[in-house]
C-alpha cells in the first residue's frame, strides 16, 4: 500500500492525464466510427471545460452538475454545428471542424468571463483518479454495446459505403448527426473533469495540436476495436515520462517520436496496435488506420 501510494505520489498527475486523453480520443472515435473524419473534439472540450469551470467557480453549482451541464451544452452545439458540417466529407469535414475549433479557441480568448490569454484560474481541484478512470470504463461498455446495436450497424454502414446505406433505407443524416453528437457530449465530458483536474486551463490546451494528437492516438492504438483508441492514449501520453526514463529530453523529441510511431505503425501494422492483441483471420470491423491517415 506504501508503494502504491509512493507511485501516485510521483506519478498520479500522469494517470489523470491518460485517463483523460483516452476519454477525448474515444470521443472522436464515435465520429471515426460513422465514417466522419471530425478534429472538433478539442473544441467541443474546451466548451465543456470552461462551462463546467465556470458554473461551479462564479455560479456554486455542484461539481457533478456543472460537469453534466457542460457535457451537455457540448453536446447540444455538436448537434447545432453537425447538421450543416456533416454535408461535407473527408478532408473537407476534417477542415471545417478544425475552423470550427479556431473559432471557439478565439472566442474563450477574448471573453472577460473565461479569462481571456490568461485562462481560467482557480477552478477547484474536484476531479479524482477514480472519478476519471469510473467515467473511461463506463463510455467504454457504452461504445462497445453500441457497436453491436442497430445504430452501430449503421454507423458501420455508412462507415463503408454511404451512398448504398442510404439506398437501403438507412437514414445516413440521422446517424451522421447521431455519432457527432455523442462524440461532442464525450469530449465536453472530458473537457469538465479536465478543467475540474487543474488549478487553471487555458485557450491553448484546446488547440490545433490537441486535435492532431487526439487523431493520432485513435491511428497508432486502431480503430477497428473501441479498446484502440485508448491504447493509443495510454502508450504517447506516456511516451515523455517513459523517454524521461532513458534520459532523453522528452520535449524536443516527442512530436518526432510521436511521427515515427505513427509511420511505424501504418507500415507494419495497418491496423493498429489492436492487432497484436487479435486472433489471425478473426473478423473485425472498422476502418484501418492507414486508410483514416490517407483522409488526412
Amino acid at each position: 500500500m506504501e508503494a502504491l501510494g509512493q507511485f501516485f505520489a510521483i506519478y498520479g498527475s500522469l494517470v489523470n492525464f491518460i485517463g483523460i486523453n483516452a476519454l477525448l480520443a474515444l470521443s472522436l472515435y464515435l465520429t471515426l466510427a460513422a465514417g466522419q473524419l471530425s478534429l472538433g473534439s478539442a473544441a467541443f472540450a474546451a466548451i465543456g471545460g470552461y462551462t463546467a469551470g465556470i458554473l461551479t467557480m462564479k455560479c456554486g453549482f455542484p461539481f457533478l452538475l456543472s460537469v453534466a451541464i457542460g457535457s451537455i451544452l457540448s453536446g447540444l452545439v455538436g448537434l447545432v454545428i453537425g447538421l450543416p458540417v456533416l454535408r461535407l466529407r473527408g478532408v473537407f469535414l476534417a477542415i471545417a471542424t478544425l475552423s470550427f475549433g479556431e473559432v471557439v479557441r478565439i472566442i474563450v480568448l477574448n471573453l472577460d468571463i473565461t479569462g481571456g490569454a490568461q485562462g481560467l484560474v482557480g477552478i477547484p481541484n474536484l476531479t479524482k483518479t477514480w472519478g476519471i478512470y469510473l467515467t473511461l470504463a463506463l463510455a467504454g461498455y457504452s461504445i462497445a454495446r453500441l457497436r453491436r446495436s442497430r445504430a452501430g450497424w449503421c454507423f458501420e454502414s455508412i462507415r463503408e459505403d454511404e451512398t448504398a446505406a442510404a439506398a437501403m433505407g438507412i437514414n445516413t443524416t440521422y446517424y451522421k448527426t447521431l455519432a457527432f453528437t455523442l462524440g461532442a457530449l464525450l469530449a465536453g465530458l472530458a473537457g469538465g473533469l479536465y478543467a475540474h483536474l487543474n488549478y487553471i486551463i487555458t485557450p491553448r490546451e484546446f488547440g490545433f495540436s490537441v486535435a492532431v494528437d487526439l487523431l493520432i492516438y485513435n491511428i497508432v492504438g486502431g480503430v477497428r476495436c473501441w479498446y484502440g483508441p485508448m491504447l493509443g492514449a495510454f502508450l504517447l501520453t506516456a511516451l515523455p515520462e517513459i523517454l524521461r526514463g532513458t534520459g532523453v529530453a522528452a520535449g524536443p523529441v516527442r512530436m518526432a517520436a510521436n511521427g515515427l510511431i505513427l509511420l511505424l505503425v501504418i507500415l507494419f501494422l495497418p491496423n493498429g496496435l489492436v492487432s497484436v492483441f487479435t486472433r489471425p483471420g478473426r473478423p473485425q470491423a472498422g476502418l484501418p488506420p492507414a486508410a483514416v491517415a490517407e483522409e488526412v
